[in-house]
This record gives structure tokens, C-alpha cells and sequence, in this order.
């Protein structure tokens, strides 16, 4: 049920490890700290890591009239959240589906959750440009996408597989927001001095190629890793980190 949300957002990514979900909650985050009413839909089936990064694994889906009832991180029921995590016995267990389950599932997710009212809703996808994107594109068909956002890390070998993210978005006539760079240098938790430990420069190289904004550089930062598990929004907790100012920029931007 989309009907009720006024931004759709989706974050991709060309392979795993690149830190999508953790860019994709805590952006989440960002949004619902900002006074935004926020969903964040995971609809990486194999591996689907949202409700642990957000702390609320132990939490049940419910249904109602009007279809699942998505999971509220608190009382003020600020930020939605729906992920097949909460549909699971535990943690380790594997979700073993061929396509067209998979298919199948994603139509659930974004046509039978009772999102409500909505002002942006962040679709954490799997890695790859597979057939859970194709099932996505078909179903935002007939509703209004604002576009993706995709995350990379320095490495060359990030960077070739976010160029076949860009030729899928252009392709399936995705608009790209923009690109973020994660990982990009450690910061040092005592003195907080960066270092480039992988490469840099390369998401700025590829935004200029794809002719797309750069939207952020983020560093690997021991503190925001500590959040993970949490639910806590980088920009309250650590509202001087580089992290924290990036990603206030970010939204600052998509939400103009």
C-alpha cells in the first residue's frame, strides 16, 4: 500500500559488504530524527540485517484489515519498519527460495503493509541487479519513485559493480539521487584523524562519470559501528562526527 507515501527512495548497491544497510538505516534514521514520518522496507531476503542494526529482532509482524502491520522502533512511531527478519525463528536461519518465492514475497511487501501516512519510505535492496530488483521495478511501476541512491566503497572492484548498478538504473529508467562513498578512510577513535586505508577519490570518479551527484563521503568509524544492534540514530548520539554531518547533508539534499 503505497497510495499514502509521498517520497520512495530505494538503496542499492553493485555488491555486498559495501555497508548498504547500515547507510540505508541510519539514513532511515536521519529522516525520522528530522521530523520526516519515515518506513524503511528490507527486502534483502538472504540476508536481511535492519532489524538487528535497529535492535528489534525479538518483535512480531501483526496483520490487520488492511494488511501487515509494519514494526514501530517506539511509541512515537516515527520510523516503520517491515524485513522477513521478523518472519524468521532466529537469526541463523536461511532463507533456501527460488525466484519466484522470492518474487512473490517482495509483491507482499510492497502492496500488503499498512504503511500509512508516510513522507518517505527507504527500500533496502539486495546486492546485484537481480530478479528481487526487477520484481521492484515492476510493482513501483505505476507509483511516483523519486529514485536511488547507490553506495560504494573505494575500491576499484566496488566501483565496477556500482557502473552495472547505474547502466540497471538506466536501463529500467530509474532516476539516480546520487551516489555515496562508504568506507572511505578510518577514523582514528582518540584523535580522530582520518586515514585512507582502501583508496579515495573513487565515488567522486564515478558521479562525475554517471554525470550524478555525490551525495557524501562517509568513513569507517569505529563509534557509529558501535551503534549497530542499537537503534540509535548516529546524528543524536554523535551529532559532531563526520558521519553525522554527512548524512544531515544528505537528507538536506533529497529533501529540498
Amino acid at each position: 500500500m503505497l497510495d499514502k507515501i509521498k517520497h520512495i527512495i530505494l538503496v542499492l548497491s553493485g555488491k555486498g559488504g559495501v555497508g548498504k544497510s547500515t547507510v540505508s538505516t541510519q539514513l532511515a534514521l536521519t529522516l525520522s530524527e528530522s521530523g520526516y514520518r519515515t518506513g524503511l522496507l528490507d527486502i534483502d531476503l538472504c540476508g536481511p540485517s535492519v532489524p538487528y542494526l535497529l535492535g528489534i529482532e525479538d518483535k512480531d509482524v501483526h496483520q490487520c484489515d488492511e494488511g501487515w502491520v509494519p514494526v514501530y522502533t517506539g511509541v512515537d512511531k516515527k520510523l516503520a519498519v517491515m524485513s522477513i527478519g521478523f518472519l524468521l525463528k532466529s537469526r541463523t536461519d536461511a532463507v533456501i527460495w527460488r525466484g519466484p518465492k522470492k518474487t512473490a514475497m517482495i509483491r507482499q511487501f510492497l502492496n500488503d503493509v499498512n504503511w500509512d501516512e508516510l513522507d518517505y519510505l527507504i527500500i533496502d535492496t539486495p546486492p546485484g541487479t537481480s530478479d528481487e530488483h526487477i520484481t521492484v521495478m515492476e510493482c513501483l511501476k505505476e507509483t511516483k519513485t523519486d529514485g536511488a541512491i547507490l553506495v560504494t566503497t573505494p575500491q576499484e572492484i566496488s566501483l565496477e559493480d556500482v557502473r552495472k548498478e547505474v547502466t540497471f538504473c538506466k536501463k529500467t529508467g530509474i532516476p539516480i539521487v546520487g551516489i555515496i562513498e562508504n568506507m572511505s578512510g578510518f577514523v582514528c577513535p582518540n584523535c580522530t584523524e582520518c586515514t585512507n586505508i582502501f583508496s579515495s577519490g573513487g565515488g567522486e570518479a564515478l558521479a562525475e562519470i554517471a554525470k550524478v551527484p555525490l551525495l557524501g563521503v562517509l568513513p569507517i568509524d569505529p563509534r557509529v559501528g558501535n551503534l549497530a544492534g542499537t537503534g540509535l540514530a548516529c546524528i543524536k548520539e554523535l551529532p559532531d562526527c563526520t558521519t553525522s554531518k554527512v548524512l544531515t547533508n544528505i537528507v538536506k539534499t533529497i529533501c529540498k
